[in-house]
């Protein structure tokens, strides 16, 4: 059988594909990577589809044994890639002869790196992906030390050259657009200008910011609101007027006022972002309600 041996996760190793699109009116949420063109690239370095499952770790620290001949790559920002005593590189297809060990060192910069094996992680489908969902518990478990993960036939093709790795800025630049509650909220579009900090209490459900505080208007500084549907990128306000950016596996509905909702094109630079990360939004629109 083809397949990787989990020598040792690291702090959290975790199955991703491309997600499960189209259940949120069963309370399920997306899911997948949430560095998308970080696993696609990864898939095409070693000839798989880009939506082949992959591997999103946490911090580095993961190291596989392969149990027969493959190739694997890693994306992500840089990061040491190592076969055995060798120094192989990140972001370019690496050869593994059965037996070998590769390892992924912690990123110089960002948070998360992914890993695709040729054929990809070939674990069972629940819903239609193989992702993990932190908050739904959907999908495979984090991984674990002896975890044996079957891979699928590896393609024909031949995979993509080396590219360079893109490193992670310490300040985002977060472009938004006004949300459904924008209206709830005084001078919105300067107080999310302002610079914000990510917290450690961030994780693939959402990034917790601290910062100046976010004010409502006087007419709705008491009110309260329904539950209602939730996007990936929705920004959120909590009474505290500190806003949740909302990532991949984020509830479906929520009861406080979405302020901002982030563009598609800026999601993959938040799963980057460590804590201690300094973030601004920003939007060109005229929209905002004053």
């Amino acid at each position: 059988m083809r397949a990787v041996e989990v020598v040792d996760p690291g702090p959290l190793a975790l199955v991703q594909d491309l997600g499960r699109p189209g259940y949120a009116h069963l309370g399920v949420p997306p899911s997948g990577a949430l560095d998308v063109p970080a696993l696609r690239l990864a898939n095409r370095l070693v000839g798989n589809d880009e939506a082949a499952a992959g591997v999103e770790c946490l911090f580095g620290g993961l190291r596989l044994r392969a149990k027969t001949s493959c190739t694997i790559a890693v994306t992500g920002p840089p990061a040491t890639v190592r076969v055995d005593d060798r120094d192989v590189g990140s972001h370019a297809p690496v050869w593994l002869a059965a037996g070998q060990v590769a390892s992924i060192g912690a990123p110089a910069t960002g948070l998360r790196s992914y890993l695709a094996v040729s054929g990809g992680i070939a674990v069972d489908a629940e819903l239609g992906s193989r992702s993990r969902d932190v908050l739904s518990e959907i999908g495979p478990a984090p991984l674990r030390a002896g975890d044996v993960l079957p891979l699928g036939p590896p393609s024909v093709s031949g995979g993509a050259d080396v590219v360079l790795p893109t490193v992670a800025p310490a300040e985002l630049v977060v472009r938004v657009d006004p949300g459904p509650r924008a209206h709830w909220f005084t001078g919105l579009a300067a107080g999310l200008a302002k610079t914000w900090t990510v917290t450690a209490e961030s994780n693939r459900v959402g990034l917790r910011l601290d910062g100046p505080a976010l004010t409502r208007g006087d007419e709705y500084a008491e009110r309260e609101l329904p539950s209602e549907g939730l996007l990936t990128g929705a920004v959120q306000v909590p009474p505290s007027g500190l806003p949740v950016v909302f990532l991949a596996d984020h509830p479906t509905t929520g009861g406080y006022p979405v302020a901002a909702v982030v563009r598609q094109a800026s999601l993959p630079s938040l799963a980057q972002a460590r804590p201690g990360t300094l973030l601004r939004f920003h939007s060109s629109t005229r929209m905002w309600n004053r």
